[in-house]
């Protein structure tokens, strides 16, 4: 069950998204703030994150801040996506982020990508802010297609793409570079590996019953992250 409000009209047109905030049982989600910067930057600069996402290393607070201030809502505004702060309801403590990009008006379709912060993992809280966002831009902004990239030995964001109720499309071979460190050492630079990309849809259908089957299992399957 979600519920969202907007400081513009309910539905956007094909200039930009709204400024949206959207509540689940346990989340808020709502647009980046300065104030989340000192968290942001210690997510985007954690292991995994890095490992995954083509994020700069090391990510400074000046980089999280040039994003929330300036990059982030250029995108919403310029009508190619939508960067929502996924927030704990009661602590209100940064739990990730839900992004929306590579926006088509005409086809009404987006890309959306999350990611997780280490403290977070576990809880379930990916998939429920992923289902959140689609039930956001299916319903509200009826929109038709929502497809997500995961990387092929990313298994955690596939269990989060299957939670949700993707279907798997097929691959996108060798269309990925992702980040090892290097020998394995914990302590050694990053090294690029390319790898393969897993392309999932989402479609309005798609996604009928699984607010039901989410709330089944607690919202606690799978670790969350991408």
């Amino acid at each position: 069950m979600t519920t969202a409000s907007s400081g513009a009209s309910g539905t956007s047109d094909t200039s930009g998204f709204p400024d949206i905030s959207i509540s689940t049982e346990r989340l808020v989600l709502r647009p980046l703030e300065e104030a989340d910067v000192p968290a942001y930057a210690e997510m985007m600069n954690d292991e995994l994150v890095t490992a995954w996402t083509s994020v700069p290393q090391p990510y400074t607070e000046d980089d999280a801040r040039a994003w929330i201030t300036r990059l982030a809502p250029a995108e919403r505004a310029e009508g190619r996506g939508i960067v929502l702060a996924v927030t704990e309801f009661l602590t209100q403590r940064l739990v990730g982020i839900v992004q929306l990009r590579c926006t088509d008006w005409r086809v009404r379709s987006s890309e959306l990508s999350y990611v997780v912060a280490p403290w977070a993992r576990g809880e379930g809280y990916a998939s429920e802010a992923a289902l959140a966002t689609a039930q956001w831009l299916f319903h509200d902004q009826k929109f038709e297609r929502i497809e997500l990239r995961t990387a092929a030995d990313n298994t955690a964001a596939q269990q989060v793409a299957q939670k949700i109720g993707c279907i798997s499309e097929g691959v996108l071979r060798g269309a990925w570079i992702a980040r090892t460190r290097n020998g394995g050492d914990p302590f050694g630079g990053w090294l690029d590996v390319r790898t393969d990309l897993i392309v999932w849809s989402l479609l309005p259908e798609d996604i009928e019953g699984v607010s039901e089957s989410l709330a089944d299992t607690g919202f606690s399957a799978y670790s969350d992250w991408n």
